[in-house]
């Protein structure tokens, strides 16, 4: 008997669908006032706000509004009208790819309207059915969508296991017909740990393997005048393709792929993300320039991040709770809840929390294992003393108004191993820029 295309849409099935069926807009697409800051509106209530990526604090930054303003003035909301390919190029965008290029260390340099059709665009024009594609499991689903779009073969190896990626490249080898193309992120966005880069660099060039890294949590945070992860670990010239976005850092949007003249030039005639896509406009490219020339000169800014991401990791684990290993300023506090109903426990974290004016997520299973709860935290610039003060002490009472053991051991302990493939100690809050 037929099904109707849309009887899904009735059931409580698909992504987040309990909450999605009883109209949820507190947990999951919640109101806030559209102004990003370290402290935000919620329900009408200030909060504190750890769930928003403008890790420079650049969000509403006066100096790029003004730029913005002058081009809408100029400019208004249309210009360029149509595709880059047929009337929507002008010298401002080519001037600055030129300019992410110099940024990136590399050859050339492509914009994107988005980062996630960046990161799509640029796996599909790259690759063909007698190539093979190679992610890290914990990928982001920009990548994830890309490759699963692309003609090419998929292969997957557990996360940061160098083990596992070169089992992988081994076994493609042995009958491979094309190009194999290695995914992963820079720096993990949800785990807030860096990808072994410097080993990866050795298996791909091993292996006769290209790179194309995702740097979103990377770029304008870690490295020299904040080139990334790459650069952090000093190989960013053995990175074949480097991406890079401006929903972070940048606090704006968009992105863009830096490589070789040639390949860059492949992807922005092949790329159908952006070949069938208006033009980025004149009023987000005259202010990105701006913010680029902002984020290069933000060592003060990095070093304030650093040192809140750091007062936030040892105020909360002085409290008992586990922090992550990760080498990024993102504080990924995990809390075991053991065989209860994570989605109740997990939301009671949240709601006491928001309720006590701090604004957090909660990620559980299956970005999680089963039996753990995680906090995903992002510090910034723009975070105050005080603001990481009342959140360790809200922390503080409810750890003990709810009564939550916090203690990571045994089979917890390598649960929270799984996550970031490999051991763990606890110890990510003492972590130093490096």
């Amino acid at each position: 008997m037929p099904t109707d295309l849309f009887d899904k849409c009735k059931t409580d099935g698909g992504y987040f669908g309990p909450l999605r069926v009883t109209g949820d807009n507190y947990f999951t697409r919640p109101l806030l006032d559209p102004h990003p800051g370290a402290r935000m509106l919620c329900g009408g209530r200030e909060k504190i706000m750890w769930s928003v990526n403008s890790y420079l604090g650049l969000a509403g930054n006066e100096v790029i509004q003004r730029v913005a303003r002058e081009a809408l003035d100029e400019y208004g909301i249309s210009a360029p009208m149509g595709a880059r390919m047929m009337s929507g190029n002008t010298q401002a965008h080519v001037d600055f790819e030129r300019e992410l290029a110099d940024f990136s260390q590399k050859e050339a340099a492509i914009l994107f309207n988005y980062g996630y059709l960046g990161v799509v665009g640029t796996i599909n024009s790259l690759t063909d059915a007698d190539d093979i594609i190679v992610l890290d499991k914990l990928a982001h689903a920009c990548i994830v969508d890309g490759a699963q779009l692309s003609p090419a073969q998929l292969r997957v190896f557990r996360h940061n296991d160098m083990n596992s990626l070169e089992m992988v490249l081994k076994r493609v080898n042995r009958e491979r017909k094309g190009g194999i193309l290695i995914v992963t992120e820079g720096t993990y966005g949800m785990t807030g740990d860096l990808a072994k880069l410097p080993e990866i660099c050795e298996l791909k060039e091993k292996y006769e393997a290209r790179l194309f890294i995702d740097d979103a949590h990377g770029v304008g945070v870690l490295g020299e005048k904040g080139r990334g992860t790459a650069d952090h670990f000093g190989v960013q010239d053995r990175i074949d393709i480097y991406f890079g976005t401006f929903a972070k850092a940048f606090a704006a949007i968009g992105g863009f792929s830096a490589a070789d003249t040639d390949v860059v030039e492949w992807i922005t005639y092949n790329a159908r993300t952006q070949v069938f896509a208006k033009s980025l406009p004149m009023v987000y490219v005259k202010a990105l320039q701006k913010t680029l020339q902002l984020v290069i000169d933000a060592d003060d800014r990095r070093a304030r991040l650093w040192e809140n991401s750091r007062a936030l990791k040892t105020g909360l684990a002085g409290l008992g709770y586990f922090i992550g290993d990760g080498g990024s300023p993102i504080c990924s506090v995990f809390v075991p809840v053991g065989d209860q109903d994570i989605r109740l426990v997990g939301g009671g974290m949240v709601k006491y929390l928001r309720e006590r004016g701090i604004f957090v997520s909660a990620v559980i299973y299956p970005v999680v294992p089963l039996g753990l709860c995680m906090f995903r935290m992002i510090p910034t610039a723009a975070h105050t003393s005080a603001d990481i003060e009342e959140t360790v002490e809200a922390f503080k009472r409810m750890r003990d108004e709810l009564g939550i053991e916090l203690a990571i051991e045994g089979e917890d302990r390598k649960k929270v191993a799984k996550v970031y493939g490999a051991s763990v100690d606890g110890s990510a809050y003492a972590d130093k820029p490096r």
